[in-house]
Formats: structure tokens, C-alpha cells, sequence
């Protein structure tokens, strides 16, 4: 496979990812506030969308790298990066390595917590 068809994958899907996000985002603020629901709700439909692809695309049906790359890193990648974050914590739990998985979970969130509060001030003293 090219890698220019590598690349068309992953930018078509991504484009779809990004739109979806888009879109549920505008559908969701017309009836939900102040709560982020639209977040929670793309976070926790492409968390459930990856385990759901990915266990089907390896185990039930041979798919192409191109649909692979399509859905899973173009769409799901668009759509929420939340979702790999929990497939990769899945990884690690179903590895028997639960001291990595604590450490990736806590530290991803207070770094990424922290780096929002850096990145506002910054920008705030700009």
C-alpha cells in the first residue's frame, strides 16, 4: 500500500471524525448547558466506537490497513483522542501492568489539567 493512499485514509477519515465532533458539539449546545455534554458524550461514544472496531476489524473480519487506518486513526483519531488514551489504558490492564496504568492515567490528567492552566495564563500575559 502507498504511502499517499496511507495519507488519503487517514485525512478522508479524519475529515468525517472532525465533522461528527462538529456537528454534535452544535446539536448539543442547542439543548444542554452548562454541563459539556457534548465532550462526555463524544468521549465516551468513541471510547466504546475504538474497543468495538478494533476487537471487530482483529478478531471478526479481515479488513484492509486502509479502512483500519480510515476509521480507527482518521475518524476515531478526529473524533475523539480520548478514545485511544482509554484503548491504550485497556492495554496496559489487560498486560497485567496496572502500576503503568495508574501512572499513565494520573499523570495524563494532571499534566494535560496542568498544561490547560499554564497555557490560559500565557496566553494572559500576551
Amino acid at each position: 500500500m502507498s504511502t499517499a493512499s496511507k495519507i488519503l485514509a487517514v485525512g478522508i477519515g479524519g475529515a468525517g471524525g472532525a465533522l461528527a465532533r462538529y456537528a454534535l458539539n452544535v446539536l448539543f449546545a442547542k439543548f444542554f448547558a452548562p454541563f459539556p455534554f457534548a465532550t462526555f458524550f463524544i468521549n465516551v461514544s468513541g471510547s466504546f466506537l475504538i474497543g468495538f472496531l478494533i476487537t471487530l476489524f482483529s478478531e471478526k473480519f479481515e479488513t484492509g490497513e486502509n479502512l483500519h487506518l480510515a476509521v480507527i486513526t482518521g475518524f476515531l483519531g478526529a473524533y475523539t483522542t480520548f478514545s485511544t488514551f482509554e484503548l491504550e489504558t485497556f492495554e496496559l490492564l489487560r498486560e497485567k501492568k496496572l502500576p503503568t496504568a495508574i501512572f499513565y492515567v494520573s499523570t495524563s490528567f494532571a499534566l494535560g489539567f496542568l498544561g490547560v492552566i499554564v497555557g490560559v495564563w500565557l496566553a494572559r500575559k500576551f
